[in-house]
C-alpha cells in the first residue's frame, strides 16, 4: 500500500516540476522515488522510516545539485553597444548644467541628453568632452583634457 503512496506522490512532484519549469520539486520527485524503491525492496519499513528516508534523500540530491544550479544561474553582465562609447569624444551643442537640467552633446551623429560627470560642473557648448559612462539615454561626460 505505502509503494502506491509513494509512487502518486513521485508523480504528484514530477507533474508539478513539469507545470512549473522552475526546478522547484525536482528533489522531492528523486526523495519519493528513492523512498519508493526503498519500501519496494525492504518491506516493513515504517512510515516514520520512510519519511526520513524522504526527506534525507531530498535533502542530500538538493545539496548536491546548489553547486550545479550556483553556476548555471550565475549573473554574467551582457555588454550592449552603448558600453561601446564610453571614451569616445562628442560635442556639446547645449550647455550642460544640472541645476537648469540642460545639456546635449551629439556623439557619431546622434543627439544624446548629457550630464557632467562632476557635479556643479558647467560645460559650455562647443566644448568636446569625453564619454565617462551611459546611463540610460543618458552620457556623463568629462571636458577633454
Amino acid at each position: 500500500m505505502e509503494v502506491f503512496v509513494w509512487a502518486m506522490v513521485f508523480v504528484f512532484f514530477v507533474i508539478a516540476e513539469i507545470v512549473s519549469i522552475q526546478l522547484v520539486s525536482i528533489w522531492f520527485a528523486v526523495g519519493a522515488l528513492i523512498t519508493l524503491l526503498c519500501t519496494y525492496f525492504f518491506e516493513g519499513i515504517p512510515i516514520l522510516g520512510q519519511l526520513f528516508i524522504f526527506i534525507i534523500s531530498s535533502s542530500v540530491f538538493l545539496a548536491i545539485s546548489i553547486p550545479y544550479l550556483k553556476k548555471r544561474h550565475s549573473t554574467v553582465h551582457v555588454s550592449t553597444n552603448s558600453d561601446l562609447d564610453v571614451g569616445k569624444q562628442a560635442v556639446v551643442i547645449e550647455d550642460i548644467n544640472m541645476d537648469s537640467g540642460t545639456g546635449r552633446v551629439t556623439l557619431n551623429g546622434v543627439d544624446w541628453s548629457a550630464l557632467p560627470a562632476v557635479k556643479g560642473d558647467i560645460i559650455p557648448s562647443g566644448s568636446i568632452v569625453v564619454v565617462e559612462k551611459v546611463q540610460g539615454a543618458k552620457l556623463i561626460v568629462s571636458l577633454k583634457k
